[in-house]
């Protein structure tokens, strides 16, 4: 009768331990599955776009840029800091000419470019989209995959670092080359979850050069001794205004390695849990009743 009630104890408590996990790993599921939507009072920031890679206009994350004007035909690129286990998604509003302007349809394109500037794939969203002659305004969006810490060498995989967006027009007639348009981007990221996370990390995160080496004048005469140049090295950076370079990436709120916490500290912590519930409920099954009568 003893063992009996024994048994059924240790079995409740597994069963109890085991909903406990379900519950847990189908809630980070439910989490890592379910983007999260971009409420109506998202922070608007004025951000002008550059022209190119290294002109682009810096976008912190979770901001949408006011739109900005620019002419049909231009390349506009903006930059945004990703760190591991984000999910960044990158969305874009094209305000078009008006119809009566036009002479047919247009096809506008956003691209997402890493550190490196690797074009990087969307695995969700319409990142190229065709405009009727009657349409007035495009959306388009780009979900990237998973950031991830660190990747072999030869691997095109997401990044830390900076990541450029690049909106443009594709196709469209020649005669609605240069004709006004407004562009409006913004970005979002939602957290991958433990189950993305790999080993390893990168020595830097791959970020534009905040401080370009400037172009010399050939008629100067050079400098005789090196101190003079690391005064005014030392005199520039303490000045920030006197440089024209801009600054440097913003890096993200937890880093670049995304922080320490992750869901796997929950993972492990409940196997731990079930790991001792199981040895205490195979040792009360097997301790048995003690020493026998008939040993002396």
């Amino acid at each position: 009768m003893r063992t009996t009630r024994r048994m059924r104890r240790a079995a409740a408590v597994l069963l109890a331990g085991a909903a406990l996990f379900a519950a847990g790993a189908g809630t980070a599921a439910a989490d890592d599955a379910t983007p999260s939507p971009s409420g109506s009072g998202t922070v608007e920031e004025r951000v002008q776009p550059g022209t190119g890679f290294r002109t682009a206009g810096n976008l912190r994350p979770g901001v949408r840029t006011v739109p900005a004007s620019a002419s049909t035909g231009d390349y506009l690129y903006w930059v945004f800091p990703a760190a591991a286990g984000e999910v960044p998604t990158v969305s874009a509003t094209v305000t078009l000419p008006e119809a009566a302007s036009r002479h047919g349809s247009q096809t506008w394109q956003v691209d997402v470019y890493d550190g490196l500037r690797r074009r990087q794939a969307c695995t969700a969203g319409k990142p190229t989209r065709t405009a009727s002659a009657q349409d007035t305004q495009l959306e388009l969006s780009c979900r990237l995959r998973t950031v991830r810490a660190w990747s072999e060498a030869w691997a095109d995989d997401p990044l830390p670092g900076a990541y450029y967006i690049r909106l443009t027009v594709l196709r469209l007639p020649d005669q609605d080359l240069g004709l006004p348009v407004q562009a409006q981007v913004g970005t979002t990221s939602t957290d991958a979850g433990g189950s993305k996370a790999v080993d390893g990390e990168l020595a830097a995160p791959l970020t534009p050069v905040a401080r370009a080496g400037a172009t010399l004048d050939p008629n100067a005469v050079p400098s005789a001794s090196p101190t003079e140049e690391s005064d005014e090295a030392a005199d520039d950076e303490a000045d920030p205004s006197a440089s024209p370079v801009p600054a440097g990436l913003a890096q993200p709120e937890d880093g670049w390695g995304g922080g320490w916490w992750s869901d796997r500290w929950i993972w492990t912590a409940v196997g731990g849990v079930l790991g001792a519930l199981a040895g205490v409920a195979g040792y009360t099954l097997t301790r048995g009743r003690g020493r026998p009568r008939q040993v002396a």
